[in-house]
């Protein structure tokens, strides 16, 4: 099926990663090095799964140690420098540093004893070595995940030393250089604080899960799978796209990656069919952001939120996700095929689909990930049912000579998967920083008390500065960082005003990553563009243009909690889906300008204004809401415009 259409070679692939996502571009090491990398990043997982299955260690070695695996291994796997012909080759400095991460990771672990008796008084070791794990961790931040969040991170700590000199709304006492890596270091409120707890449980474990799941072929599968539901339809190949690159969510956390691996296969399909460049790219760019939104499995982040929150489950925030997530990706469907029609493009033809009955076959390679639902919602945690899920995968891929993971296949899912989790974990590391400052200054209330003054108190205003607030930090920050610094700092003011906590930390969480596609710095986006060839900035319009349910639905579910199943009936849960689907329609129809003929500029502005009212679960917007979509429905019957009345396939 693949090879009927000019997909991007794997080199390719690898160019357009290391372009525009920072944790793709590492070194490429053979020889002593190159078994040095292999052997941590073994071990790393081991330990891993070691501490998942017999139980955690205290927080701080957990965690330290967690660290220091990760430290050692970004400072061996990615160079100081992007510099193009070194990719085999690790500098002496690279090494030193490191040995020094090694010394820090194990610093915890080797003195614990006497750290505890001391309880805060340091001495010049302890002092040393907590400082030279802030130095370590702004430069592994900066080379696996990119300077802005190490900029961020740098600003806070020059703002927890710099109180007393900041204007008097920001001012504080200011802390003592000790007392900052006091706090950093030795303490779980800086950098072995609740991220990073985070990441050395539950988010390494679901990054092994999603390398065993790449490894027994659930990527290629889920190819195929969309093809064989979407590919004849109208419009085909975009919906692929979208029902692809949703599945391909729940195995990877990077909106970048998701778009370079399916967008290879699926942005030459919408090419060859009929879309312009810049729509193919956007489609694919806004399927695979929302691909981080959508349950069992979602972005990092949404672990973090698990203890940001505290009192609820993981299970609890996926099934609040479900609808904000089923209207995301309905919306992108809906213009895309309102596109489609707009266009007169036709599905794939039936030599260029896969045989349906061997897709059908392998319908079982999806139990690993139908487990996890069926175990979280038995109410095993998260820890286990990441466990369990990995030896399903591992049996299930069994059945088949093509997806069975031998002890070859093993040892290389844990490898993937620790590398992988390289990234998070220097992106928890310094979101750490940030958190601990503002927990150690009070700038969280401080900048919410001024984000509400701002605002004049009033819920819309704080909330679109909020908006503003996740997308800019979005634009140069991983998931992770920015939500841990939007829900620190944003969140906070919007709880103040009466907002259901979950509401609140959704409303950051998915501006933090609709980012990915909101020009100027669109990420994902621009990955697309190279993959489409089309203009990057075009395409970035394009893809919020598509996502721009993403825009809407946060503020709906702030307003009206029943959209995240809170407080809320079977009955009324069934009328708010409904409403919100017919809404996304005619939203669909504005934005698009075509539905069942060419729409007249007036009614796209109908049709944005009834579907945004059919949203909003309340009794009056959606009577409002249902008549203008009638309305609408019924003009289209009976105005014709003779341009728009071709047959469409």
């Amino acid at each position: 099926m693949t090879d009927k259409f000019e997909s991007l070679s794997q080199e390719q692939q690898e160019e357009l990663l290391e372009k525009y996502d920072p944790e793709a571009g590492s070194r490429k090491l053979t020889g002593i090095f190159g078994w040095i990398v292999f052997l941590g990043l073994l071990s790393f997982s081991l330990f891993q799964l070691y501490t998942g299955i017999f139980g955690i260690l205290t927080a701080q070695l957990q965690r330290s140690i967690h660290l220091g695996f990760a430290l050692a291994l970004i400072f061996l796997l990615f160079p100081a420098r992007k510099a193009k012909g070194k990719k085999h080759k690790v500098a002496w400095y690279d090494v030193l540093l490191a040995i020094a991460s090694v010394a820090v990771g194990a610093y915890w672990p080797l003195m614990i004893d006497e750290l505890v008796l001391r309880v805060g008084m340091l001495t010049n070791m302890d002092f040393y070595i907590g400082l030279l794990a802030i130095i370590l961790v702004l430069e592994a931040t900066r080379r696996a995940v990119g300077l802005p969040i190490t900029i961020i991170a740098g600003l806070f700590l020059a703002y927890a030393v710099y109180g007393p000199y900041m204007p008097s709304f920001l001012a504080h006492r200011g802390l003592s250089l000790e007392r900052l890596v006091q706090t950093m270091f030795y303490t779980t409120e800086g950098i072995l604080g609740t991220p990073l707890g985070v990441s050395s449980t539950y988010i390494f474990l679901f990054l092994l899960f999603g390398a065993f799941l790449v490894k027994t072929g659930v990527g290629q599968y889920f190819n195929d799978l969309a093809v064989s539901i979407a590919g004849k339809r109208v419009g085909g190949p975009a919906k692929v796209a979208i029902f692809s690159s949703a599945l391909q969510g729940t195995i990877s956390g990077s909106s970048v990656a998701n778009v370079v691996t399916s967008g290879s296969f699926t942005i030459p399909m919408m090419k060859k069919l009929g879309y312009k460049k810049e729509f193919a790219g956007a489609v694919e760019a806004a399927a695979s952001t929302g691909g981080q939104l959508m349950p069992p499995i979602m972005g990092a982040a949404a672990f973090l939120m698990v203890e940001f929150i505290g009192g609820i489950t993981y299970w609890e925030i996926a099934k609040a996700a479900a609808i904000p997530a089923l209207l995301y990706f309905s919306g992108i469907w809906i213009m895309t095929h309102f596109e489609a029609k707009r266009l007169g493009l036709r599905g794939l033809k039936e030599e260029e689909m896969p045989n349906r009955k061997e897709v059908l076959k392998k319908f079982y390679l999806l139990t690993p990930i139908i487990a996890v639902i069926v175990l979280m919602t038995s109410g095993m945690t998260v820890t286990r049912a990441a466990l369990f899920s990995i030896l399903i995968a591992i049996i299930v891929g069994a059945f088949n000579k093509e997806t069975r993971v031998g002890i070859r296949g093993i040892i290389e899912a844990l490898v993937d998967g620790a590398r992988t989790a390289l990234g998070v974990a220097a992106a928890t590391a310094a979101a750490g920083i940030i958190v601990g400052v503002v927990t150690k200054t009070g700038l969280g209330l401080k900048l919410a008390n001024g984000l509400l003054d701002l605002a004049g108190g009033a819920l819309i205003p704080t909330l679109m500065l909020t908006m503003l607030a996740a997308i800019v930090l979005g634009m140069g920050s991983p998931t992770t960082a920015n939500y841990v610094i939007t829900s620190t700092i944003a969140a906070p003011a919007i709880i103040l005003l009466g907002v259901p906590d979950l509401s609140a930390h959704l409303f950051v969480f998915y501006f933090g990553i609709i980012a990915d596609i909101t020009p100027p710095v669109a990420l994902a986006a621009f990955a697309a563009a190279g993959v489409s060839g089309g203009e990057p900035i075009r395409t970035g319009v394009q893809s919020a243009k598509l996502a721009i349910a993403a825009f809407i639905i946060p503020y709906m579910f702030v307003l009206s909690p029943e959209l995240l199943m809170i407080d809320t009936t079977w009955a009324y849960l069934i009328w708010v889906i409904f409403s919100a689907l017919a809404g996304m329609m005619a939203i669909g129809a504005g934005v698009i300008g075509y539905w069942m003929r060419k729409l007249f500029w007036w009614e796209r502005i109908v049709g944005i204004v009834g579907g945004v009212l059919l949203i909003y679960p309340e009794g009056v917007t959606d009577i409002i809401g249902l008549v203008t979509f009638g309305v609408l429905v019924a003009l289209q019957l009976i105005i014709k415009r003779p341009e728009a009345t071709r047959a469409i396939g």
